[in-house]
């Protein structure tokens, strides 16, 4: 189904997703709403990109980095840190590449409890790690990679009062579920396909989920195909076994054993999709593609759903006229290190009108 551009709806950022889904959420009126007003973000259409991939697409792309952190974690976070103040809870505790830990940092500082956050030590994009650290969070690097640092937060949380905010809360689910509602409230349906980067598979999972739920309440007459991508070198779910060493460029899904592994196949099968593998460098076009040709600037894990629907429309995977959103996971601003490398270097001219004309070609 191929929405015409009058029929897109916007969604203006006036409450949070607590408040705006109320109904959908494990919430009550005793419940605190520990909020930011995450959510809403623009689901934007990409002409220029789609005329690249490929003609028979209508592309959409749900720019997760313009909620209040940057990334589409604050969906969860609202929910996980609302419901452990609900709980008694004066702390929280999380492994992360990055973003996670920006989202809990800042959603602990917003409700008074402390906040601990284990990273891999080198491994994580500074952007990130200066928004834990601004907003006050106990940052401790771990000589290990991501799901090491998950291992550890398992064991302190099941014996310590700490509440674990990783995924594998399922009220982090609850709120990522949310994107689902937007989009659909957005386009009247569902897209054909929904475009997704997959590390610790939460997000796949939670979209799913919040596509089926709207189906068994009747505001949506059909599921969409979830089309999930891992990076070459971080690709678990594809090959199938747990990877020791993950390495890719895309920090936020360098991940070799994620935590919502069966729930990422679940929805792979379940709506008829697939999960897929994207190499570094499609993933860094992909990158420069967005920011060139749509203005659009994203880390560089999100570039992997763009990437892999181009790849896949490379591949005649998408034979019919198609709809498809792609989910932008975070801000390009996350990992700007990347961004100035892949960047052409400045043009230095001393402050005269020949100088500057002679460098502009004119």
């Amino acid at each position: 189904m191929v929405m015409e551009k009058s029929e897109v709806k916007a969604l203006p950022r006036t409450m949070g997703i607590i408040d705006r889904y109320r109904e959908h959420l494990p919430v009550s009126d005793k419940t605190p709403v520990i909020s930011l007003l995450e959510g809403s973000t623009p689901l934007i259409r990409v002409d220029r990109l789609a005329k690249e991939i490929a003609p028979n697409l209508t592309i959409y792309v749900k720019y997760e980095g313009l909620n209040p952190t940057g990334s589409f974690k604050d969906r969860g976070m609202t929910m996980a840190i609302s419901k452990a103040v609900e709980e008694g809870s004066k702390a929280v505790m999380c492994a992360s590449t990055g973003n996670t830990a920006a989202s809990a940092a800042a959603y602990s500082a917003r409700a008074g409890l402390d906040c601990i956050v284990l990273i891999p030590k080198g491994n994580i994009a500074y952007g990130k790690l200066s928004q834990s650290m601004i907003h006050g969070a106990k940052v401790v690097q771990v000589d290990g990679n991501f799901d090491e640092a998950l291992e550890l937060v398992k064991e302190m949380t099941s014996n310590y009062p700490i509440t674990l905010v990783n995924s594998l809360n399922p009220y982090r689910i609850e709120g990522q579920k949310s994107g689902a509602f937007e989009i659909c409230d957005v386009l009247g349906e569902p897209p054909d396909f929904h475009a997704i980067p997959v590390g610790n598979a939460g997000n796949i999972t939670a979209y799913w989920k919040g596509y089926k739920e709207y189906l068994e309440h009747g505001k949506i007459s059909r599921l969409p195909k979830m089309i999930g991508f891992q990076a070459a070198g971080s690709a678990p779910i594809v090959l199938g076994h747990p990877v020791e060493k993950p390495e890719t460029v895309a920090t936020a899904i360098r991940i070799g054993n994620p935590a919502s592994w069966k729930q990422a196949e679940a929805a792979r099968d379940e709506s008829g999709g697939l999960i897929d593998i994207v190499t570094d460098e499609e993933i860094l076009d992909a990158y420069k593609l967005l920011a060139r040709l749509e203005g659009v600037f994203c880390e560089p894990a999100s570039a992997a759903s763009v990437a892999g629907v181009r790849k896949k429309a490379a591949q005649g995977f998408f034979k019919e006229p198609a709809t498809v959103v792609c989910i932008l996971t975070g801000h390009g601003l996350k990992d700007p290190d990347n961004a100035v490398k892949m960047a052409s270097e400045p043009f230095n001219v001393p402050p005269t009108m020949d100088a500057l004309l002679k460098v502009l070609g004119y």
